[in-house]
């Protein structure tokens, strides 16, 4: 589970939606080299993603350490805009994917984003299925005494999500549908005491709020600008959900440059909030880059992260990183919080100079392993 609603939905929509050409454009090519750049001969995809529309075939790497390594293959088709010198249109990408990991983990699923109307309206919908086999550590104050579960959870979902902007400005409201079928498989002979039964098999079906400011340079790979997003999710039973239970998330990520746009400055703040009785698979965990999902869980989550970037250059970069969390039952036992950080360091190279998209590996450490990722554009994408 992470960023979003259980981990399986999450990686999905990631393969799905990250590959999108939402960025906006710079100079063009002036001649056809569909993996080379005109103005350094550097190996750029620019061109390709461009002018060659059709089906892109992507084969990613899942380096998720809750579910162990493997892979993902998805293809995305574009469907292009007529764009002018000064306005570039960003296209709609329609897309499917499917990945499996070492642990036996797979999914597959198809998803559409659409930016409609200039930009005016901006959709997200997905389907899928994932059998996800992850481990359950409880919920902070109320751990296991062996520290972990092994479970399975084998869920359908789908999405529907759609945002309006307000006017001219950098200010989008929308809502969001989703709908999740989930049966969990405790591996352990024994019941599991701190689970309620009625999680194993469960329905959700659930509503949502969003409200967001943006106004990055670059949605893609930003070097500066500031993204602020809330949304809250309320689960009803008069929808279809087993149970009612609501979901609050807020995150702030501003990016500042510090030194004639070589240093880049990243910071982060996130927090998750669930309200009534959510099954025990939907409540907020710490999200960072070498602690793995659902390690660290409690009702109320909160964390904060910097990411600083150094232009080598105009092709390759270092970043640095470094965060620190803390998940807990209620506000009355925030003493009695589980705490996670992380720290690692990364590389990164402008692939895509038109689309401002940037792809590299970080090497991260937590409170209990080490891990690796392989990142394309923003490791804090969501």
């Amino acid at each position: 589970m992470r960023r979003k609603v259980t981990f399986s939905f999450s990686i999905l929509v990631l393969l799905l939606l990250s590959i999108p050409l939402h960025t906006i454009a710079q100079k063009k090519q002036k001649k056809k080299k569909p993996l080379r750049d005109t103005l350094d001969n550097a190996i750029d995809i620019s061109y390709y993603l461009n002018n060659l529309h059709g089906f892109l075939p992507v084969i990613a790497p899942i380096t998720e350490p809750a579910v162990g390594y493997g892979a993902a293959l998805a293809g995305a088709f574009f469907i292009p805009k007529k764009t002018t010198k000064k306005k570039f249109k960003m296209p709609d990408v329609a897309g499917v994917a499917g990945g499996i990991t070492s642990n036996k983990t797979w999914f597959a699923g198809a998803g559409y984003m659409g930016f409609w109307k200039d930009d005016r309206i901006r959709y997200r919908g997905v389907l899928g299925y994932a059998d996800i086999r992850l481990k359950y550590y409880g919920v902070s104050g109320n751990l296991l005494e062996d520290k972990s579960a092994e479970f399975r959870l084998k869920s359908y979902f789908l999405l529907q999500q759609a945002l309006f902007r307000i006017g001219s400005s950098r200010f989008l409201l929308g809502g969001r549908y989703l709908f999740m079928k989930t049966t969990a498989i405790f591996f352990e002979e024994s019941d599991i005491p701190i689970i309620n039964p009625k999680d194993i098999d469960f329905t959700n079906s659930g509503i949502g709020l969003i409200a967001e400011y943006e106004n990055f340079n670059n949605i893609f790979s930003p070097t500066k600008g500031l993204r602020i997003n809330v949304t809250y999710s309320q689960y009803l039973e008069l929808l279809g959900s087993d149970r009612d239970f609501g979901r609050l998330s807020f995150f702030l990520y501003y990016y500042l440059p510090v030194f004639l746009h070589r240093w880049t400055a990243g910071f982060r703040l996130d927090t998750q909030m669930a309200t009534g009785d959510p099954p025990f698979y939907m409540k907020p965990f710490i999200a960072l880059r070498g602690v793995p999902a659902m390690r660290y869980q409690g009702n109320y989550t909160t964390l904060i992260e910097t990411e600083q970037e150094v232009m080598l250059t105009k092709r390759w970069s270092v970043v640095a990183f470094g965060g620190y969390g803390a998940a807990f039952k209620s506000f009355e036992e925030v003493a009695d919080a589980s705490n996670a950080w992380n720290a690692g360091a990364g590389f990164r190279y402008l692939i895509a100079r038109m689309f401002g998209l940037k792809m590299g590996m970080d090497l991260a450490r937590g409170p209990d392993q080490w891990a690796v990722y392989v990142v394309i554009g923003s490791a804090w994408a969501r």
